[in-house]
C-alpha cells in the first residue's frame, strides 16, 4: 500500500472508531437514563408510601405536641391553684367542725327534751295503766266556779294582796297553779 492507501486506510479506520465513540456516546446516556428512569419507576411507589408515611407520623406527632404541651399548662394551672385547694380544704375542715357542733347542740337538746320528760310524774305514769272513761268538757264549769272562788277570796284578803293576786284578778277566769306539783 502506498503511502496514500495507507492515509486513506488509517483516516478510515480513525473515523471509524471517532464513529464508534459518537456512538458509544450517544446511546451509553440514553441507557444510563433509560436504567434509571426504570429504578425510579421501580422505587418511586415505595418511596410514596413511605413519604405518605413521614407526613402521617409527623401530623401524629404534632397532635401528641399539642396534648402535651396542653397537658403542661393544665398541669402549670392546677400548680397555681394549691392556694384555692388549701382555702377549700380550710373550709371542709370548719364545715365539719360546724356540723359536729350542730349534731352536738342537737343531741344535747334531745337528751334536755328526754330528760324533762323522764320526770317523776312521768316516770310513775308510765307504769300505771288506767283506762279512764272519756269524761265530758268541764271547761265551761272549771271557769265558772274559779271565778266563784276568786270572788269569795279577793274581798277577805283585803290590802294585803300581792302583785300576783293583783294580776290573778285582773284575769278572774284563771287560777293560779301551784308550784308544788311535780311538773
Amino acid at each position: 500500500m502506498s503511502r496514500g492507501g495507507e492515509l486513506v486506510f488509517k483516516t478510515k479506520k480513525t473515523s471509524e472508531k471517532i464513529s464508534e465513540n459518537i456512538h458509544i456516546f450517544a446511546n451509553d446516556p440514553s441507557l444510563a437514563f433509560f436504567r434509571v428512569q426504570e429504578h425510579v419507576r421501580k422505587v418511586s411507589p415505595a418511596i410514596f408510601e413511605k413519604r405518605d408515611e413521614v407526613f402521617q407520623l409527623q401530623n401524629n406527632l404534632q397532635g401528641h405536641c399539642y396534648d402535651m404541651e396542653y397537658g403542661i399548662q393544665a398541669l402549670r394551672t392546677i400548680e397555681k391553684s394549691e392556694s384555692i385547694f388549701d382555702n377549700i380544704q380550710e373550709m371542709i375542715k370548719a364545715s365539719i367542725f360546724l356540723k359536729q357542733q350542730l349534731k352536738y347542740e342537737e343531741n344535747r337538746k334531745k337528751i334536755k327534751k328526754d330528760s324533762t320528760k323522764s320526770s317523776v310524774y312521768k316516770r310513775f305514769s308510765a307504769h300505771l295503766a288506767l283506762d279512764l272513761p272519756d269524761l265530758p268538757d268541764f271547761g265551761g264549769v272549771m271557769r265558772e266556779t274559779s271565778q266563784r272562788m276568786e270572788n269569795m277570796i279577793g274581798p277577805a284578803a283585803g290590802t294585803a294582796r300581792t302583785d300576783a293576786q293583783a294580776t290573778q284578778s285582773s284575769n278572774p277566769g284563771e287560777l293560779q297553779r301551784s308550784y308544788t306539783t311535780l311538773h
